[in-house]
């Protein structure tokens, strides 16, 4: 259900910077949080899932198709803050990351075009952005690049958060920890952001929708809970 953020006592974040929390403890409301497939849908599925959970004991599980990116599918919101956008989700992976080029979280971001989206995924085993307009990614694919980034686990719950800010900027936490490779300061880029500093890299998304989109038939099953969309940093400590 789509709501204000409800204070507790480990909160960080004030009541008046609260945009959208979510536990789906109270179920899976549909119209908050649509399901999306742009351009085609072809087998993959959302649902609601009381076996499994970070907190409580609802989650929402996708599995991705095996019919490549038209086995996409997502769910979210386009309930965005304007000005600077912060987004903490947990997450859990059926597999781990491998070479396979893929999407975990797509926003649609006009700033790249109509129809075109900033993602979150992985590729060479690690966390990255990617251009939709252009497949440039933060960090570049290359030996620096892929060190500087993350993994993740296998079957683990993990805390992800990052920040869009309207200049370009980018940061990025994997359980409150920073990813050096995830990074980006327009007026300082690291030697591994080349790629991203020659495309568009000041975002403007008009939604953050999670789930499974894979370029090379690549099947996977997401599990997302205590996802929080904010105009400032949340923090893993805060549950919603």
């Amino acid at each position: 259900m789509l709501r204000q953020v409800a204070l507790a006592a480990l909160s960080v974040l004030p009541l008046t910077l609260g945009q959208v929390a979510e536990d789906f403890e109270s179920g899976w409301d549909k119209v908050a949080w649509p399901e999306y497939a742009p351009d085609c849908d072809q087998g993959g599925s959302v649902v609601l899932d009381k076996t499994t959970a970070h907190s409580g004991k609802n989650s929402i599980k996708v599995t991705g198709g095996t019919n490549g990116f038209c086995g996409h599918k997502f769910f979210g919101t386009d309930a965005i803050p304007s000005g600077d956008v912060y987004v903490r989700t947990w997450m859990k992976s059926a597999k781990a990351l491998d070479d396979s080029h893929v999407t975990f979280i797509t926003m649609p971001d006009s700033a790249q075009g109509k129809g075109k989206h900033l993602r979150i995924g992985g590729q060479s085993k690690i966390l990255m952005y990617n251009h939709e307009s252009d497949d440039a990614t933060l960090p570049d694919l290359s030996p620096d690049g892929i060190a500087a980034s993350k993994s993740i686990p296998a079957n683990q719950w993990q805390c992800l958060e990052y920040h869009l800010s309207p200049d370009g900027t980018i940061a990025t936490w994997l359980n409150d920890s920073p990813v050096k490779g995830l990074v980006y300061r327009p007026n300082n880029p690291a030697s591994y952001s080349n790629g991203w500093k020659n495309s568009k890299p000041k975002p403007k998304i008009q939604g953050v929708y999670f789930g499974w989109e894979s370029y090379s038939g690549a099947a996977n099953t997401f599990w997302y809970d205590d996802i929080a969309v904010s105009s400032k940093r949340i923090g893993c400590a805060v549950k919603k």
